[in-house]
């Protein structure tokens, strides 16, 4: 007798699992390209911005920045000082500000994704379950239709399915019923 169903895993499995998660030095080689001069400059670009991206060089740049804040004040041109606020204290102070934000979004949002990675993998693997689950039933099924086509009484170790539950039976210790009380 033929087999009621024919599983076939989606091609994308099989990819997935053999490439992994996805990677950084693979983003920076789309980014940069995968050559020698590529390569270098992604290496250059992160080890700047980890470098400039933290906290502590925001304080070095304020201290820089402050350096030549008496003379901006003192020459008490209003287009000198606007000057000094915009292009030396605010672009120098929070350049380095912004990345450390956007390293924290940027860990959050890793976590996500790997959260989201790691659900994906539980839910594919619930579903190759179901699968094994309902391969077993339809063995069974396939067992019951022989022994009838053979016209036997098909044996299963499945309970007869017109078997009605009565309201006087006792539960057991592994099946919960109604509390006696």
């Amino acid at each position: 007798m033929p087999d009621l169903f024919e599983y076939i895993p989606h091609p994308h499995i099989a990819r997935r699992q053999q490439a992994g998660p996805p990677k950084v030095a693979a983003a920076a080689a789309q980014v940069h390209g995968s050559g020698l001069v590529g390569r270098f400059n992604a290496r250059v670009g992160l080890r700047i911005t980890l470098i400039v991206g933290t906290m502590w060089t925001a304080y070095v740049f304020t201290v820089l920045a402050l350096v030549s804040a008496p003379a901006a004040f003192k020459s008490g041109d209003r287009l000198v000082i606007v000057a000094w606020i915009a292009q030396t204290f605010l672009q120098l102070v929070l350049l380095p500000i912004i990345i450390v934000g956007q390293n924290v979004q940027a860990a959050a949002a890793d976590e996500r994704s790997l959260a989201t990675y790691n659900d994906a993998s539980a839910v594919l693997e619930e579903a190759r379950q179901i699968q094994a689950h309902l391969l077993a039933q339809d063995a069974a099924i396939q067992q019951i239709l022989a022994s009838l086509a053979a016209g036997e009484k098909p044996t299963t170790d499945v309970p007869a399915l017109d078997a009605k539950p009565t309201l006087d039976a006792k539960p057991t210790a592994d099946v919960p019923g109604p509390d006696p009380a």
